[in-house]
């Protein structure tokens, strides 16, 4: 089955443009002009990904994508934005979409992201479903914090974290190779799948203060996923 791509954009020449090349590339596509039919369709329909403009009539794609999360829906969530604030980024980070891209935008670049988000979320599936109820034996131990890949638990001090499907697979890639520093594009290159990424790199920034908040006794003194000042973040063992 073809994957389905819901496009929620307020513009049509926009959406057609969309359509047509998502459409070239073997995606079925949903389109809803506003917020509030966005996030019914989202939610009735199930997509492998969501085009998500921020302004939008009658609901905004923040509080869409607020939305959805509180619904525990997972689907990797691309937020288009002609807005170059900083904060309109961040805060839509923060509320659980998974990437933007700001218009104008390539297609090409687009089309790129959209693959890698469906199959970034595709290995996650792959990954949870043999899941067992009891300990593997198999743990990475990293002194206070351990990662059971089979699983797909972080325990600090024994107890488990609640950490987001991103926010795990960023500590595990870290807690992998503890000591050797990962710049913020080979972090967007192996975590995010994005493959020779070269761009904003914002998105390693706010996942690694996300995480920071959920893993460190401080997060402003981290002692686990630390920064190396112009090289980019590595895991203290």
């Amino acid at each position: 089955m073809n994957k389905r791509i819901l496009i929620v954009e307020d513009e049509k020449n926009i959406v057609d443009i969309l359509s047509f090349n998502l459409s070239k590339e073997g995606y079925e596509t949903l389109e809803a002009y506003d917020g509030q039919a966005g996030l019914q369709l989202a939610l009735e329909q199930n997509p492998d990904l969501i085009l998500l403009d921020l302004m939008l009539p009658k609901m905004d794609g923040f509080e869409v994508c607020r939305s959805l999360r509180r619904e525990n829906r997972s689907t990797p969530v691309i937020m288009l934005t002609a807005r170059e604030e900083e904060t309109d980024k961040v805060l839509g980070l923060e509320l659980g979409a998974d990437d933007y891209i700001t218009k104008p935008f390539s297609m090409r670049e687009l089309l790129a992201r959209v693959k890698a988000n469906i199959r970034r979320n595709e290995m996650a599936a792959g990954m949870a479903a043999p899941a067992a109820p009891t300990a593997t034996g198999k743990r990475i131990e990293l002194g206070r914090i351990s990662i059971d890949p089979e699983l797909m638990v972080v325990y600090k001090d024994q107890h488990a974290l609640e950490l987001t499907q991103r926010e795990y697979e960023l500590i595990k890639f870290l807690g992998a190779q503890p000591g050797k520093v990962f710049s913020r594009e080979a972090l967007m290159e192996h975590v995010w799948n994005y493959e020779g990424y070269v761009g904003d790199v914002r998105a390693v920034d706010v996942a690694i203060r996300r995480l920071r908040e959920k893993v460190e006794d401080d997060p402003a003194s981290p002692q686990f996923v630390v920064t190396r000042r112009g090289l980019g973040y590595y895991f203290n063992a």
